[in-house]
């Protein structure tokens, strides 16, 4: 289903809210995803961040979408120009990676503590389905 919406995307797609340009959401998500496969650092995480990540968890493993004015992690902000296709293959790289992880076992995220399997791909959903709804599709 996602990767039928990827697909749906286009470089001039406009967002329903927010700032990003289409490339910019998909640097976005690829990197979240990147940090989420264990592929990249997450650095700079503020403090009280690392003090509420219990909490924040909750939310990211809760069946609640998450609301369209929610921050994200400095890391992960995008103001560059990005191109778009480059983006999008980049996303869909750690995507096909993460599913070559399915009968792996738990993976410590650096903010949220031990995710199972189903955790993880709830997470990786949840937030690729946010950005995706953020563009129409």
């Amino acid at each position: 289903e996602c990767l039928e919406r990827i697909d749906r995307l286009s470089a001039d797609s406009a967002p329903v809210w927010g700032t990003m340009t289409a490339a910019q959401m998909l640097a976005h998500c690829a990197e979240v995803q990147e940090v989420g496969n264990g592929n990249r650092k997450l650095e700079g995480t503020p403090f009280l961040v690392r003090l509420f990540g219990p909490l924040i968890r909750r939310m990211v493993v809760s069946e609640k979408p998450y609301p369209r004015d929610a921050r994200t992690h400095p890391q992960y902000e995008q103001r560059e120009p990005r191109d778009f296709e480059r983006e999008r293959a980049r996303l869909l790289v750690q995507l096909t990676a993460f599913r070559a992880t399915e009968q792996e076992s738990p993976a410590r995220h650096p903010i949220f503590g031990v995710l199972s399997h189903e955790e993880r791909g709830w997470a990786a959903y949840k937030h690729l389905d946010h950005h995706l709804r953020q563009f129409g599709v």
